[in-house]
């Protein structure tokens, strides 16, 4: 295990996932429901979805060396692509409409079945399977679960006030930068 990559992991996920739909649902849902129970549904969801970005990032591995480096870099550079092509419509979010309901049970299954549903082949689920592949599977699950979990906590707790400091644009950047030295990284391997 690798403190230094569960901390660039954190890092990464924990920015491109604060502009992403998935914390504007967790909002949304805290509106609508006790935070608590938003939270539990949430981090499961996150839980699920790390576990098979993990292997499908081991299932990478398998591939030669540079190969590899090549995938990687390519889905870094896709990445980063996005979430510059983000950062474009970053100040006109949506809220998805969630309907309400009254049990803890079906908040959280509701939460839940929103998150997993919504984390489908998103970006920081294709960017923790690329962490996989490179990185020691356990360090990366922490460090994404970590930063997931965060976000889903901060979205809750009140998401809005922060976004009041950070414009949404910049976050969005620097997650792309982030991303961009990433996929340069792996780029270099290739060719070394």
């Amino acid at each position: 295990m690798s403190l230094a990559v569960i901390a660039t992991t954190f890092a990464l996920i924990f920015l491109a996932e604060l502009p992403d739909k998935t914390a504007l649902a967790s909002l949304v849902l805290a509106t609508r429901y006790p935070g608590r129970y938003v939270f539990l549904g949430a981090a499961v969801g996150f839980t699920v979805q790390v576990a098979i970005a993990v292997a499908a990032g081991s299932l990478l591995r398998l591939l030669p060396h540079r190969v590899l480096e090549a995938v990687v870099a390519t889905l870094f550079l896709i990445g980063a692509g996005l979430m510059l092509w983000q950062s474009r419509g970053a100040d006109a979010q949506e809220e998805p409409e969630i309907k309400q309901v009254s049990s803890p049970w079906r908040a959280m299954l509701v939460s839940f079945s929103v998150i997993t549903v919504a984390e489908f082949g998103d970006l920081t689920q294709i960017v923790t399977a690329n962490l996989a592949a490179k990185y020691n599977w356990l360090s990366v699950s922490i460090g994404a679960l970590l930063a997931l979990w965060a976000v889903a906590a901060l979205a809750i707790l009140g998401g809005q006030a922060l976004l009041r400091w950070i414009p949404l644009k910049l976050v969005i950047r620097a997650a792309a930068a982030i991303m961009l030295v990433l996929a340069g990284i792996s780029l270099y391997s290739v060719f070394a």
